[in-house]
């Protein structure tokens, strides 16, 4: 279970965008981690900043990104841009952090995020891409993957999405190049 309390640590002094604490609040309910889309959880404690500091530990840099869930099970996660000094974090762009290396943005906002997230599958993260693979031959769908998308369409109007790769082109179509040259400022690869 996620105390929500805890959780706002990773946030210091912005507001937790809506749908991340009725995330939470639906995690909570389905009594267990990673059982609504495969390897996604919250629960972790990102306030130190510690996994993003490999990349950078400029304070502009790590003030500007706000970790707050797992993304895979090897240790990747998903994080708040907060481009601009932008403190809406439910506009804010989506970035997940690989765990072998690699930042990429995934989704405009946390909405588009719940919608990859009916995909239920963890994202393949490399230094060049991000990508989504299901093969259905082998596909075993997360224990409540179908509670979860009754969710987000009951509670937000998200259908489930089978083209997450999709979502996530649309978003770097619109923020990778600004992205990509705020990251020169902080981090060379």
């Amino acid at each position: 279970m996620v105390n929500l309390s805890e959780f706002e640590a990773n946030f210091k002094n912005f507001e937790i965008p809506e749908e991340l604490i009725e995330l939470v609040n639906f995690q909570n309910s389905t009594g267990d981690d990673e059982n609504f889309s495969d390897k996604f959880y919250i629960g972790r404690d990102y306030s130190d900043k510690s996994g993003i500091k490999g990349y950078s530990d400029d304070e502009e840099f790590t003030n500007s990104i706000i970790e707050f869930a797992m993304a895979d099970g090897t240790g990747s996660t998903y994080a708040f841009w907060l481009r601009d000094k932008n403190e809406n974090l439910s506009e804010a762009p989506v970035l997940v952090f690989g765990s072998e290396g690699g930042i990429h943005i995934v989704a405009k906002n946390i909405r588009e995020l719940l919608e990859i997230l009916t995909f239920d599958v963890e994202p393949a993260i490399g230094w060049d891409k991000i990508y989504f693979y299901k093969d259905e031959d082998d596909y075993e769908p997360t224990e409540k993957t179908e509670e979860y998308k009754k969710w987000v369409l009951e509670k937000y109007g998200i259908e489930a999405t089978e083209d997450p790769d999709g979502i996530v082109k649309n978003a770097q179509e619109i923020y990778e190049d600004e992205f990509q040259n705020w990251l020169k400022k902080y981090y060379n690869d």
